[in-house]
C-alpha cells in the first residue's frame, strides 16, 4: 500500500521499469501529509488511518476514473519546516495528483508556498482561523463561524457572561481569539468580563487576547489557578484553542483543582472523541465541544461509516495502526468527505488536472457524509451542519444543539463591531 523504494539489480531494472509503467497507468498517486510523530501525533495519526480506509473503500468500488488510489504517506513529525520539505517531495518527486493533510495552521502556512509554486492541490481538514483563501487549498475545515462563534452563541443563550480565552501560541488560536474578542464585544460582553489578558501595540490597539502556552506545554497549575479566581463569581466559561497533547495536562490540572463543567465549562475546539482517548474522560463529563460532526449522530450514513471504519481496522495489515478503542471525530470525517469530494470533482472534470478539478469543486458539489450533506463553495470552503455537544463518561458527545447548513466564511477579522 505504501510507496516502497527498492534497490534493483541492473538485470531486474528493465523489468521493474516495465512493471512500474504498467502500474502507473492503473493508479493515481495521492499524498498523505500528517504528523505521525511528535506533539501532534495524538491527533493526526487518526487522520492518516481514516484516509487509508477511505482509499480502500473507493478502490474496492473501482477507484477514480478507473484508476486505483496509490497513497504516498509521509510524516511531517510536528516539524513545520519539515512539512514544507515533505510537500515538495510529494509534488516534485512523487507527482501526486492531490494531497490530504496538515492539522495546525502553522503546518499549512509552511506548505502553502510549495503548493502555490507547483500549482498543487491540498485538502485541509481541521478547524482554522480563516483570513486566507488560496486556489491551491480546499478547506473542508471548520471556519471560525462554523465552530467558535456558534459556541459563543450557545454559551450566551445559556446565560454565561464571562469568558476566559486560552490557546496554544500560534496563528490559529491567536487569530481566532481576536475574532472572538470582537464578537464578544459586539454581543455587549464588557471587556473586563473577558479573561486571559491582552497585549497592545504602541498605539493602544489590542493585538493579542487570551493566555497562550507553547506546543508541548505541561505545567498548567498557575493558569488553572488564575481561571479558578476569574470564575469565582460564576457564569464563566473557558474557551480553549489548546492543541495537541497539551490538552492532557491542562484537563488533568483543571480536574485536580476541583473545577468542573458545573462551575466553569470548557468549550474546546481541538478536543474531539479521538483526543478523549488520552484524557480522563470520566472527570470531564459535561465539558463542551463544537464541531461539524460527532460520532453520536444517529443517521444511517453515520452508522454505516462508523461500522465500516471499525470493520476496516480489524482487517487492515498496515503497520502501526492501533486497532483497539478507536472512535471517529470531526477532523476524520472532514478528511473522509474531502476524498469523496475530490473524487466527485475529478469525475465531473473527467481529469486529474488541478485546474479542471478546482473548477469542478467551485461549481458546487454535494456529498451526503456522516455529518450530513456538505456542499463545496466557490471560495474553496464547505457549507455544512454545526453541532454543540457535551462530553459523556464514555468519551463521546451528547448533542445539545444543531445549526443547519452554515456557510463557510473565512474573512471575519474586523467584521464584528461593538455597538
Amino acid at each position: 500500500m505504501f510507496k516502497v523504494t527498492q534497490l534493483m539489480t541492473a538485470g531486474a531494472l528493465a523489468l521493474g521499469t516495465m512493471i512500474g509503467s504498467a502500474r502507473a497507468a492503473d493508479t493515481v498517486k495521492v499524498g498523505v501529509l500528517h504528523s505521525l510523530s511528535g506533539t501532534m501525533a495524538i491527533s493526526e495519526t487518526s487522520l492518516r488511518d481514516v484516509l487509508l480506509f477511505t482509499f480502500d473503500e473507493i478502490n474496492a468500488k473501482g477507484g477514480v476514473l478507473g484508476k486505483k488510489i496509490e497513497p504516498v504517506v509521509v510524516d511531517g513529525a510536528s516539524n513545520w519546516p519539515l512539512f514544507a520539505e515533505k510537500a515538495k517531495q510529494l509534488l516534485e518527486e512523487d507527482k501526486v495528483a492531490v494531497t490530504f493533510g496538515c492539522w495546525t495552521s502553522v503546518s499549512r502556512k509552511s506548505v502553502l508556498p510549495v503548493y502555490e509554486k507547483n500549482n498543487g492541490l491540498l485538502f485541509y481538514p481541521v478547524q482554522y482561523e480563516g483570513q486566507e483563501e488560496s486556489k491551491n487549498v480546499f478547506y473542508t475545515a471548520e471556519a471560525v463561524n462554523q465552530q467558535a462563534t456558534p459556541a459563543i452563541d450557545y454559551l450566551l443563550e445559556q446565560g454565561y457572561t464571562k469568558f476566559y480565552l486560552i490557546g496554544t501560541d500560534y496563528v490559529y488560536p491567536q487569530t481566532t481569539n481576536l475574532v472572538l474578542l470582537e464578537y464578544l464585544l459586539s454581543k455587549k460582553v464588557p471587556i473586563e468580563n473577558i479573561g486571559g489578558g491582552f497585549k497592545k501595540d504602541e498605539s493602544g490597539k489590542i493585538i493579542s487576547a487570551g493566555k497562550y502556552t507553547p506546543f508541548g506545554h505541561t505545567d498548567y497549575q498557575q493558569i488553572v489557578s488564575e481561571i479558578k479566581q476569574f470564575s469565582a463569581g460564576g457564569k464563566t466559561a473557558v474557551v480553549s484553542t489548546l492543541n495537541g497533547d497539551t490538552n492532557v495536562p491542562f484537563f488533568k490540572e483543571y480536574a485536580a483543582a476541583g473545577l468542573t463543567a458545573e462551575i466553569a465549562p470548557v468549550v474546546s475546539f481541538s478536543i474531539s472523541e479521538d483526543e478523549f482517548r488520552g484524557l480522563p474522560a470520566k472527570q470531564l463529563v459535561g465539558q463542551l465541544g463544537c464541531w461539524t460532526y460527532f460520532q453520536s449522530i444517529k443517521s444511517d450514513a453515520n452508522k454505516e461509516f462508523v461500522k465500516n471504519f471499525q470493520k476496516w481496522l480489524k482487517t487492515t495489515t498496515v503497520p502501526g495502526i492501533v486497532k483497539e478503542g478507536r472512535v471517529t471525530c470531526s477532523p476524520m470525517v472532514l478528511s473522509y468527505d474531502g476524498v469523496y469530494l475530490w473524487k466527485a470533482a475529478v469525475e465531473k472534470a473527467g481529469s486529474f488536472d488541478v485546474d479542471a478539478v478546482r473548477a469542478a469543486l467551485q461549481s458546487g458539489l454535494s456529498f451526503d457524509g456522516p455529518g450530513g450533506k456538505v456542499t463545496t463553495q466557490k471560495n474553496m470552503h464547505l457549507t455544512k451542519n454545526v453541532f454543540i455537544g457535551e462530553t459523556t463518561a464514555k468519551g463521546q458527545f451528547k448533542i445539545l444543539k444543531e445549526f443547519k447548513d452554515v456557510y463557510g466564511e473565512p474573512w471575519l477579522l474586523g467584521k464584528f463591531k461593538a455597538e
